[in-house]
Order: structure tokens, then sequence, then C-alpha cells
């Protein structure tokens, strides 16, 4: 993946990507198992996206290639997310006003990979005589344990970290309905006070008090970590999905080759 992109970044690569017309690699990402989804790689992109008219980031995953995919992906930042991104206002309230999910993060744009007639003609030229690669060989295993046991491994992980964030809001709102429950019995004695300081001729206290602690504000958590962690959740989801239906593909074909041996 550095050689592929070093060749992209030193030819100044842009390419047509289906419905899209010419756009720019901004970034390359190299991937483990799909796990991109993090907020660096959010920050750095968005640094790109706004400063290059139609740049697309990169994905690519050489573990999943080499299980008979090519794993590359186009994406780019919504405008929506990148708006809240800047403000960094990813409050519940916001996101509800916006009407964004965590599936709003990243806009894949379809990529068709060709090549010209005089490459194709080259490569055929450069193909080995053995009608068959290591890669067809490959594709042919029928152990799907490394790869499943991996994706179900960092999958309990996103699980466990979503938890952890789910226990963060949990604990928020805990201490938000303790500090409204507070402010209600605060103001309702203010009240019976002021009833009283009427009722002698006096003037009446404010009913809010910016110094009392019960009246500061809670800061509200992000939820830019728990979007991210279900998305990144969705891939892997979809990638299990997909590996296991190849997979059971294999071994149907297989027991029809025993069957009529």
């Amino acid at each position: 993946m550095i050689d592929l992109a070093s060749s992209f970044f030193h030819s100044g690569l842009s390419f047509w990507v289906n419905e899209w017309s010419l756009v720019s690699v901004c970034r390359y990402q190299s991937t483990y198992m799909g796990s991109y989804q993090t907020a660096e790689l959010i920050e750095t992109f968005l640094n790109y996206q706004e400063n290059i008219k139609r740049c697309v980031c990169i994905i690519y995953d050489p573990q999943r290639s080499g299980q008979g995919v090519l794993a590359l992906k186009a994406l780019k930042l919504t405008d929506a997310f990148m708006e809240l991104f800047r403000n960094q206002n990813f409050t519940g309230e916001k996101l509800r006003e916006q009407n964004l999910t965590w599936q709003d993060i990243f806009q894949e744009i379809p990529v068709k990979i060709s090549n010209s007639a005089l490459v194709s003609a080259i490569m055929t030229e450069l193909e080995s005589v053995s009608p068959a690669t290591q890669s067809d060989f490959d594709r042919l295993v029928l152990s799907t344990n490394p790869f499943m046991e991996k994706n179900l491994e960092f999958l309990i992980e996103c699980m466990d970290d979503l938890s952890m964030e789910q226990q963060r809001f949990q604990y928020y709102y805990r201490n938000l309905s303790r500090q409204q429950a507070q402010q209600q019995a605060w103001l309702q004695k203010r009240r019976t006070e002021n009833m009283s300081r009427r009722a002698l001729g006096e003037e009446p206290l404010p009913e809010e008090d910016p110094n009392n602690p019960i009246f500061k504000p809670l800061i509200e958590p992000s939820r830019l970590d728990s979007y991210l962690i279900t998305n990144q959740i969705s891939n892997y989801c979809s990638q299990i999905n997909g590996f296991a239906g190849q997979s059971f593909i294999k071994l149907y074909m297989m027991d029809a080759v025993h069957e009529n041996n």
C-alpha cells in the first residue's frame, strides 16, 4: 500500500469516478480489516476537502483484497457533517435539528476501475505461462477462521467501546435529572419565600441565582465517538455477512464436486 500511495502521489493522480467529473485523490488510507472510522482521519481529510474541490479519500484494505475482493473505496465527508464538525457541536439536540445519523458521516463514491487497451495488452504480455496464479489458488481456500475471527474480535471490541459510550451518556442524563430536580426544589422554596416577602411588603428575590452551582449548565458529551463506533460496527457486520456468503458458496460448490466424484 505504501508503494501504491507513493506512486499515486508522485503522479498527481486524478481520475473519473462514475457520475463525478475529474476528481483529485487527496488522501490515501491503508486500513486493516476495514478499520478507518477515526476522528484523526476526519480531521485530516476535512482540511483537504475544504481547500480542494472534488477531492476524495481512497481507502484500501490489503487484508480483504487478499481474500479475492478488491477492497477499494472512494469516500468524501457529507456537507451536513462537515458543518457540525467545524463547530464541534455534536449534541443530541443539534443532531436532531440537522437530521444527521451515523450513516451520514461519509458518502461513498462508486468506483469503476478499467485499463486502456494498451495497458491491457502489456499486462497480457507480462502474464506468466501458468494458467493459474497463487491468488487464484487462495480464492479456493475453504477455511474462514483467520478472517472471521479477526472481524469478530474487532466487532466485540467495538461493542465494548459503544457500551462505554452509552454509560457516559447515562451518567450525564442521571446528573442532568438530579440537577433539574434540585433546581425545581430550589425554585419552589424561593417562590414560597417570595410570597411571604410580598405579604410583608418587601421586594421579592430573583428566582434564578447564577452563583448557585445547581444552575451551572452541564456539558453534554459529544456523540461523535459513538457515531464513529456505530459506523465501524456496521462495516464489520457487512464484511462478515459478505465473507460468510462467499464461504457458503465455496462449501456448496465443493459439496457438489464431491457428490459428482
